[in-house]
């Protein structure tokens, strides 16, 4: 044997797996963790341009229509036009409070349907939870307007975020049970909704002494407004409340850990020793809840009734919040302010640059293109993809045909 087979042999009998199975590993250095900083950067970047590069769309719009109105060329009116929306929406207290205000159900709104997302589901049924808990609450704020005013807001609200949960099981169930897929059940259940709304409301809900048919009033199950402000309710730190509570829940729980597992494989989840049918219903149940409980803020907080025709773009906007906010609790809410500044600052931007209000729906719609346009707008501006996981545009476009894993 040669001096170099005699040192291989005795390395062999210190170490079976040899010494140039062990050399590759020893070569590779440990992948080393993303900055904070980093990963918001790569996660946001993609909305933030979205938002830009809608407002920069935004402005073409603006320019053209006022050549095509008689108006002139005037090439400073965008600037004009986000200006007074800007400072409508944030130029003083009453300002930052409209927004708040309207932030407040697009934040309770999107965490319902980020929530979804988190599961794999979308959840285009927003809106018809959102009408059912407006009308729960409603009904029994009525019910309750001359109880103590701590009783009386605490079951109507309870009352609200129950009528979404219950909205909510319906098509979890459906889903879980039978395959049906979540977007056409929901859409029809918002259908429903808006039935079940004028049913009642003109019939066993409808209260005397108005010259249109509505609920009654709510009373003291109105929410109280913080002291020394205008309108600034309390169902908006309820909505803030709700942020972190969500992002605990599935960040740092044994259900958001299962949530996000079927949302991410749902077989795997069931091979893991997971039930994906039980977790499919309870997310669509609380994705309800909290979509229930922004119907209850609008009825609680703002308008004190509902109607036979009530209508509202909530649940569908909550949708555009949700997928700008990337299905994140915080992003989510960021999204909700963002969405809160441009529809309480469109008035003043009306009075003073002359554009209609309509520009924000589409402002908000050249978003959602840019946010669905994602490789374009990380070609155009040489961005990285983001780490694989459970994805929530994936979720919009999936097919309808996909069998459900029991």
């Amino acid at each position: 044997m040669t001096d170099v087979e005699g040192t291989v042999q005795r390395e062999l009998e210190q170490d079976p797996a040899g010494p140039v199975a062990l050399a590759p590993q020893a070569r590779v250095p440990p992948p080393r963790p993303r900055s904070l900083r980093a990963r918001i950067v790569q996660v946001s970047a993609i909305p933030i341009a979205a938002v830009l590069l809608a407002f920069l769309v935004g402005s073409v719009f603006i320019l053209v229509s006022s050549l095509l109105t008689g108006r002139g060329f005037d090439l400073l009116l965008p600037w004009t036009a986000y200006t007074s929306l800007f400072f409508g929406a944030f130029g003083g207290v009453n300002p930052i409070v409209d927004t708040l205000v309207a932030a407040a159900p697009l934040i309770l709104g999107g965490l319902a349907v980020g929530l979804g997302f988190k599961a794999g589901l979308f959840n285009i049924g927003a809106q018809g939870q959102f009408l059912i808990g407006a009308l729960a609450a409603a009904a029994v704020g009525a019910a309750m307007a001359t109880q103590p005013a701590p009783i009386a807001i605490v079951v109507a609200i309870l009352a609200g975020a129950a009528g979404g949960l219950a909205y909510g099981f319906i098509p979890g169930a459906l889903k879980a049970y039978t395959g049906a897929h979540e977007v056409v059940t929901t859409i029809m259940l918002n259908f429903i909704a808006t039935a079940i709304i004028a049913y009642l409301v003109a019939g066993p809900l409808l209260a005397e002494g108005f010259a249109f048919a509505r609920t009654g009033a709510i009373g003291n199950a109105a929410l109280p407004d913080l002291p020394g402000t205008r309108n600034l309710h309390a169902g908006v730190f309820l909505a803030l409340v709700a942020v972190p509570i969500v992002w605990w829940v599935l960040s740092r729980t044994t259900l958001g850990f299962e949530i996000r597992t079927v949302g991410a494989n749902p077989n795997a989840a069931r091979y893991a020793g997971m039930r994906p049918a039980a977790t499919m219903i309870t997310t669509l149940a609380a994705s309800g809840m909290l979509a229930g409980l922004a119907g209850t803020v609008e009825i609680l907080g703002v308008t004190g009734f509902i109607n036979t025709s009530y209508g509202t773009g909530v649940g569908f906007d909550s949708i555009s919040v949700a997928l700008l906010g990337r299905a994140h609790p915080v992003g989510i809410m960021f999204s909700a302010i963002l969405f809160g500044a441009m529809r309480a600052g469109a008035p003043e931007m009306q009075l003073d640059a002359r554009i209609p209000v309509e520009i924000i729906d589409v402002l908000q719609g050249v978003i959602l293109l840019f946010l669905a346009a994602d490789i374009l707008v990380r070609r155009m501006l040489r961005l990285r993809a983001a780490r694989a996981g459970v994805d929530e545009l994936q979720t919009v476009t999936r097919s309808y045909g996909e069998q459900v894993a029991r």
